[in-house]
């Protein structure tokens, strides 16, 4: 028999000796992200229903169903809804100044050695400095009002963000840059077509990072607002019942923090995360 006709029969007998075999509805639900993170979500709720019940001191911990009763009850008179209309609007405003404010910084550094240096001398200093330190500062500056929450928030996330960006930048390889210069582009050019694809990956992961210490700050200079004025988002609700000792409100109010927390992440993160870097092959 000719090689070739041996080769052949094999293979096919090899192809057909492979059977899929088909997934278990325990093993497709295992192999499911969203699955995955739903089993975890169910097994917080469990130990914090069975811990407030173990403990039995609603003044201090009540259950997750007096809690939900509580956000159930706060959205649907609409104090909640307003609370967190009021934080989301302020905070758009400071993480975009801030974004926008830290791709400059790391535009400049990346085209210029002196930007380099100043970027990295600013980051050294201000980056270790908590932005919710800077709030009396904050107050003096601007007043009560949204112009010292947004100062913080800026501070927040542009170093982050910054950061982020120019050690993408910087670790793009030289022959993409090379590409580019080939192609005849430099400056601001080469950034936008060459190094801002090629650097996507930690630019995405800066702005996580920025919209995380984005969110606990703006949280936390509310709550500090609390003390000061009668008006604010999510954090003056959260200080106001727990004045009022509505500890299940309070509860309510940080869970809500969680959930929005959440929906950014997984709708809006991770979706650009699988429209960007996942579809481009450069992360899995």
């Amino acid at each position: 028999m000719p090689r070739e006709d041996f080769i052949r029969e094999t293979l096919a007998s090899a192809d057909a000796a492979v059977v899929e075999i088909p997934l278990s509805p325990w093993q497709r639900l295992a192999n499911s992200p969203a699955a995955r993170k739903i089993f975890v979500l169910i097994a917080l709720a469990i130990v914090w229903e069975a811990y407030a019940r173990w403990l039995d001191n609603p003044l201090l911990f009540p259950t997750l169903g007096a809690t939900v009763e509580a956000l159930w009850n706060g959205f649907a008179s609409g104090e909640l809804e307003a609370r967190s209309w009021v934080s989301l609007s302020v905070l758009l405003i400071g993480y975009g100044a801030g974004v926008v404010l830290a791709f400059a910084f790391a535009v400049i550094a990346i085209t210029s050695r002196l930007g380099n240096d100043f970027l990295e001398t600013l980051t050294a200093m201000f980056n270790p400095l908590p932005a919710i330190a800077l709030l009396p500062l904050a107050l003096l500056w601007f007043g009560l009002g949204v112009g010292s929450v947004v100062f913080v928030l800026i501070h927040s996330v542009l170093w982050a963000v910054a950061l982020n960006a120019h050690a993408g930048f910087r670790a793009v390889p030289e022959t993409t840059r090379m590409v580019g210069r080939n192609y005849g582009l430099s400056g601001l050019a080469l950034v936008w077509k060459i190094l801002l694809p090629a650097a996507f990956p930690s630019i995405l992961a800066g702005l996580k990072i920025g919209w995380a210490f984005a969110w606990r700050t703006l949280i936390a200079a509310e709550l500090v607002f609390g003390t000061t004025s009668g008006s604010g988002g999510l954090g003056w609700y959260i200080y106001q019942n727990k004045n009022e000792i509505e500890i299940p409100n309070v509860f309510a109010g940080l869970l809500t923090v969680i959930l929005i927390g959440l929906i950014v992440e997984n709708l809006i993160f991770r979706v650009v995360e699988a429209r960007t870097v996942q579809r481009w092959g450069m992360q899995h």
